[in-house]
């Protein structure tokens, strides 16, 4: 049996996040994007300083998964101004969730989620917004399985490409 669990992120894992990011976004979405829009956007997004500034920041709170000590996933939650579509108070926008791609459809997701939730309740909001991508259709049914409604769209830049995203929001 697989010992699993989930941890806050702290300054020290800036490097692990770069890495385990710029992975999954890259096993998420390298086949349907051109190599230079990925390369841009892993540069840009998964640095190791920028993972560190991200850490820094109060705004972000980051939830690692981990399998017997290595790292298989993570949460990003956002605080701050929802776009204006997202209708519900005291709302906190779920930036990222990523799961290795040979941990994928065993339930990692759903322990994430449901840790991102509760952090999320803690910390006195009452409603969770993201932005998925309209092509993304796997998310997308994740997302509704955890009662998340679409409410708008934004665009989401990858590279060069104007990319549209899916808003989604639920109440907690």
């Amino acid at each position: 049996m697989t010992q699993q669990s989930i941890r806050r992120a702290n300054e020290d894992d800036a490097a692990l996040l770069a890495e385990l990011g710029a992975r999954t976004f890259s096993d998420s979405f390298a086949s349907q994007n051109t190599p230079e829009n990925m390369a841009a956007y892993l540069a840009a997004f998964f640095g190791r300083e920028v993972q560190r500034a991200e850490l820094a920041d109060p705004l972000n709170t980051f939830l690692i998964v981990e399998n017997e000590g290595v790292a298989i996933g993570y949460a990003q939650l956002r605080a701050g101004k929802p776009p204006a579509c997202v209708s519900g108070p005291k709302a906190i926008e779920l930036s990222r969730l990523y799961v290795s791609s040979a941990f994928q459809g065993g339930g990692i997701g759903a322990r994430l989620m449901d840790a991102c939730l509760t952090e999320a309740r803690q910390a006195g909001y009452q409603t969770m917004w993201l932005g998925v991508w309209k092509e993304n259709v796997r998310a997308q049914a994740f997302y509704h399985r955890w009662n998340f409604s679409v409410i708008g769209e934004h665009v989401f830049q990858l590279g060069a490409d104007r990319q549209m995203d899916w808003i989604m929001e639920r109440s907690l």
